[in-house]
């Protein structure tokens, strides 16, 4: 990646939307050039989609929590991934070092749905046991950083 390309993904992560004429202006470059370059930052994985960012709290999920999840000393780290994949109230999931194998995010309506899921992720077989702490506020959430050349680990 050169700097051209760091510009053009902190352009689209600050808006997705941002017109390929825009985008171009910006940069210095042509439109179709730099439709090719964020087709080629797509194909190498750089780019790996676009999306809407909504308020979870607009959409009746005013609940938010982080779950620690211990794996059972004899399961396997990739059956639990899975079955944690197949729970849609589970918005991230993170393999982490330390303890637990794995700290999800869960997003519900409220206090009762919560408990439901955590009813739901006790009982798959790959889970000993789980810790939550439930989110009381939110003060930024998705932020994405562009390192630029020069930055450690560039």
């Amino acid at each position: 990646m050169d700097d051209i390309d760091r510009a053009l993904v902190a352009a689209l992560v600050a808006d997705a939307r941002t017109s390929y004429a825009d985008l171009a202006r910006g940069v210095g470059l042509s439109s179709p050039s730099v439709l090719e370059r964020v087709r080629r930052l797509e194909r190498s994985g750089v780019l790996r989609g676009f999306t809407a960012v909504v308020d979870s709290a607009q959409l009746g999920l005013g609940v938010s929590a982080l779950v620690a999840v211990h794996q059972r000393e004899d399961a396997e780290q990739e059956d639990l991934a899975l079955d944690l994949a197949a729970v849609p109230e589970v918005e991230d999931c993170w393999s982490v070092a330390g303890e637990e194998a794995f700290v999800v995010k869960v997003r519900v309506a409220d206090v009762d749905a919560l408990e439901a899921t955590l009813g739901v992720l006790r009982r798959i077989p790959s889970v000993a046991r789980t810790r939550t702490t439930v989110v009381l506020s939110s003060r930024f959430e998705g932020r994405r950083r562009v390192p630029q050349a020069g930055d450690p680990g560039d």
